[in-house]
Parts: structure tokens; sequence; C-alpha cells
């Protein structure tokens, strides 16, 4: 006999449509992330180059021009130095910038947590389906006194385990691309780190361009 993948899943009962709408979820929002978080969206790698002689030239029109047409979290960061840049001292400066730029990250691996809760959940809900689909099992054996035909029970053991393979093959990927986000924030954040710390230091501290 065939074994047709999709006759199983539509068997499968309510939570197969559980785990489907999480799959759903769990699709748009790494599709969304993989576009919204790429590192040229955190860290321009040419904008700092740009903003460095434009503030060292005391050229603050131009580079508030420069720093609109990047949307990034580097760039908000910069905008927020140059327009506190007379404000404060250069080292609390310094700090109110890092704090900008850490809710920024924050705000964006947020946006991928509803990975995290699909890779909780699925698996769950393929274990609750299998308990059920399990207990339905054996109901319609002890109903048809079928005690000696395995083809019910076995019948009935296919279409529960289902759920718990549906709910693994979500959780899995779900959870990779969890993690996946996670380091490209460590990466992104010691990158922006770095640019901020040039712009610091060749236009904000003591000896640079205020």
């Amino acid at each position: 006999m065939q074994f047709n993948l999709f006759e199983q899943l539509a068997a499968g009962g309510a939570g197969i449509w559980v785990i489907g709408a999480l799959s759903v979820l769990a699709i748009a929002v790494a599709l969304e992330r993989l576009h919204r978080f790429r590192p040229a969206a955190v860290v321009p790698p040419t904008l700092v180059d740009e903003v460095v002689p434009l503030w060292q030239g005391s050229r603050f029109d131009e580079l508030e021009q420069a720093l609109v047409q990047h949307d990034s979290v580097l760039a908000r960061t910069l905008r927020f130095l140059v327009a506190h840049r007379a404000r404060w001292p250069a080292e609390v400066l310094a700090v109110r910038a890092g704090e900008v730029a850490s809710r920024a990250l924050r705000g964006q691996q947020q946006r991928a947590y509803p990975l995290a809760v699909v890779a909780t959940i699925a698996p769950i809900v393929g274990l609750l389906g299998t308990v059920v689909g399990m207990i339905e099992a054996f109901h319609v054996i002890a109903f048809t006194g079928g005690v000696g035909d395995a083809s019910l029970l076995a019948g009935g053991i296919s279409k529960a385990l289902i759920n718990t393979a549906a709910g693994l093959a979500v959780a899995l990927p779900s959870l990779a691309m969890h993690h996946f986000f996670r380091h490209r924030l460590v990466v992104s954040g010691l990158a922006l780190e770095e640019q901020l710390e040039r712009v610091l230091d060749a236009c904000v501290r003591p000896g640079g361009a205020r």
C-alpha cells in the first residue's frame, strides 16, 4: 500500500490544523526577518565613511540628509548623536547612544520571538494530537470487540503519530531559524558597536570634531 502524506495529514484531526497555522506563522516571520534583519539593514558597511568627513567638516545639514536616506539601526543611532551633540558631555552622549542602539537591536530580536513560540508549542500540540488519537484508537477497539484485529489499532496509531511528526517537522526549522537570528543579532551588535566607536573617537570625544 502506497503511503500518502496528504491523506495522513488530513486524517490527523484538529491538531494538524493548529500545527499548519503555526507553520504559516513561522514561515511569515522567518521571511520578514530575512528581509528586514539583513546586516545592511542594521549596519550599512559604508555609512560611517560618509558620516565622519561630513561631521568633521561641520556640514551637519548634509550629514542629516545622508542619515535620513539610510533606514538602519546605525543611521538612527547616528541621527541621535547629531541631534544631541551639544547637549551632553562626550561620555554621556556615548552612553545614551549605546542605549538607543541597544533598544533598537532588542526590538529587532523581539520580532523573531514568534519563532521560539512556534518551536515550543508545535511539538506539544503534536503530542496532544497523538494522545487523543491513541485514546480514539483504543476506544474503537473497545467498542468493536476487535482485540485480535491489529489493523484497527495500527490505523489509529498511524493517524495519531502523524501529529507528532508534523509538530516536530514545524518545530525543528523554527528553532533553527530562531537561533540563526540570535546569532545574527550578536554579530550585528558587535559590528554596530565597532562603527559607533569609530564615529565617537573621530567626531565626539576630545580631539575629534564636535
